[in-house]
This record gives structure tokens, sequence and C-alpha cells, in this order.
């Protein structure tokens, strides 16, 4: 299967984890101003050619730094109004941004690979169709969330041999995210 035979069209949605997919992932640590925050190699790019094949491009982020009390949600908030700052003086789009602040011990319906984000997005964005959706993400835990949410998935890694580990989690493989944005 390739992308073109999704048949993608203006009502499908597109998810995107944020930390590894939009901005460059600290290792063993959160970024937790926007001084930290640094877009990754062609994403702002990718996020200019997305809006033409989605209704709906929505991040989705496991953040629990806040719940570790390493950073408050306002703190968060400011990056994230940063970044949409920054995309739409690119000309690109994010539609939405939903957060977990839980740790991962807390179980949180809301704390991916759980998908309490993809529901509430759905809600809050009438129309959005989860078979007619995209998660698109550099972890395994971004594919299991996209797969319990009955969406397609697009793993983000220059390393190809996960996706032949988990052929049932990972539908397609890009680099990164503008290798996936031209080919669509």
């Amino acid at each position: 299967m390739t992308l073109q035979d999704l048949k993608i069209d203006s009502t499908w949605t597109l998810f995107l984890d944020r930390d590894g997919v939009i901005n460059k992932r600290i290792v063993d640590g959160y970024v937790k101003t926007y001084d930290q925050f640094e877009f990754l190699p062609g994403v702002l790019d990718a996020l200019t050619i997305f809006p033409s094949h989605f209704n709906r491009i929505i991040v989705v982020s496991n953040q629990q730094g806040v719940g570790k009390g390493l950073m408050t949600i306002a703190q968060l908030d400011s990056v994230h109004q940063q970044m949409l700052k920054i995309i739409m003086e690119a000309g690109g789009r994010i539609d939405g941004i939903y957060f977990s602040p839980y740790l991962e011990k807390e179980g949180s319906f809301f704390r991916k690979p759980n998908i309490g984000m993809a529901l509430k997005a759905r809600k809050e964005f009438p129309g959005t169709r989860l078979r007619k959706s995209i998660m698109a993400g550099d972890s395994l835990s971004d594919m299991v969330f996209g797969k319990r949410a009955g969406m397609n998935t697009v793993f983000l890694s220059p390393d190809p041999s996960l996706a032949k580990k988990y052929p049932r989690l990972i539908d397609f493989i890009y680099p990164d995210l503008i290798s996936f944005a031209h080919a669509l």
C-alpha cells in the first residue's frame, strides 16, 4: 500500500507528535522554555505543504515534565504559542494542540499510547473521522496510539528496521516530516 492508495483529501486529519517530530528532542530532558525549542530541519516547509492535503492538523504530545513539576502548564503554553507564531509566519498551520501532563506510571487515558487525546480532538473538531486520519510520530507509543484510535500510521525515523519488526503498527516510514510531506 502507498500513501496515494489512501486517497487523502480535504476530509482527512493529520495528527503529529511534537518532540522528535516538530522539534529536536532533548534526550533525558524536556523543552521547558522556547529558548530550548529547536525546529527540526524541513518541518516549517512540511507544515506549509500539509494544509493542502489535510483538513485539520493536530499536535498530540505527552508532556510529563509538567507532572514531574519541572515546568508549569503556563510555561508549556508559552512554548506552544511561540511555536505556533513561527509556524504561521512561515505560512504553515496547526489547528489544535493537545498534551498530556500525566506521569507514565499514572496510566492516564489521556497519555499516549492511550487514545484520550484523539477522542478529545474528535469531540472538539466535529467531522474528524479517526479512520480518515494519520498519526505521524517517532516512537512506538505514537504508533500504538494511532492504531488503537483506528488511524493509519507514519513512523518518522532514519532507521527502517523498526518498521520490519512491527509491521502491524507501522503503515509507512519516512526519515523525517519533510520526506513524508513530499510523498503526499
